[in-house]
C-alpha cells in the first residue's frame, strides 16, 4: 500500500512538472509587425545571441529554444510552429547574416540544420 501511494505520488510530480505546451501568452505577437520593425527583431536576435538584453518574452523565447530543437517542437503551441517557420523564413531569406550567427550558436554540429533541410527545401528554402 506504501509502494503504491509512493507512486501515486511521483507520477503526480512528474505530471506537475511537465507542461503539455510552452507558455503561450505570446502566441499573439503579430510576427508580421515584428518582421518588418528590423531594430525590435535584432533586439530578438541579440537577445537569443547573449549580445542584448532580453525582453520577457524573449527570455521565454531563449529558454525554450533548445528543448523546442531537441524535441521537434512537440511542446510547441500551433501557433508557435507556424510562427517559429514565418521567422526562420524571414531570417534566412532576409538576414541571412542573423540566420547564420544563430545557427552557430544553436546548431553547430548542424543537427537541425540537416535534419530539417528537406522540409524547408519543400518550401522554397535552401540552407
Amino acid at each position: 500500500m506504501k509502494y503504491t501511494a509512493v507512486i501515486f505520488v511521483f507520477f503526480g510530480l512528474v505530471c506537475l512538472s511537465r507542461s503539455a505546451t510552452y507558455e503561450d501568452k505570446y502566441d499573439k505577437i503579430d510576427l508580421d509587425a515584428l518582421i518588418k520593425n528590423e531594430r525590435l527583431l535584432k533586439n530578438y536576435v541579440n537577445c537569443l545571441l547573449d549580445k542584448g538584453p532580453c525582453r520577457q518574452d524573449g527570455l521565454e523565447l531563449k529558454n525554450n529554444l533548445s528543448d523546442a530543437l531537441q524535441t521537434d517542437c512537440t511542446k510547441c503551441t500551433a501557433a508557435q510552429r507556424d510562427g517559429s517557420r514565418k521567422i526562420i523564413r524571414h531570417l534566412i531569406q532576409n538576414k541571412r547574416e542573423w540566420w547564420n550567427e544563430l545557427e552557430v550558436k544553436y546548431d553547430p554540429k548542424k543537427i537541425y540544420v540537416t535534419k530539417y533541410a528537406a522540409e524547408l527545401k519543400k518550401e522554397g528554402i535552401v540552407l
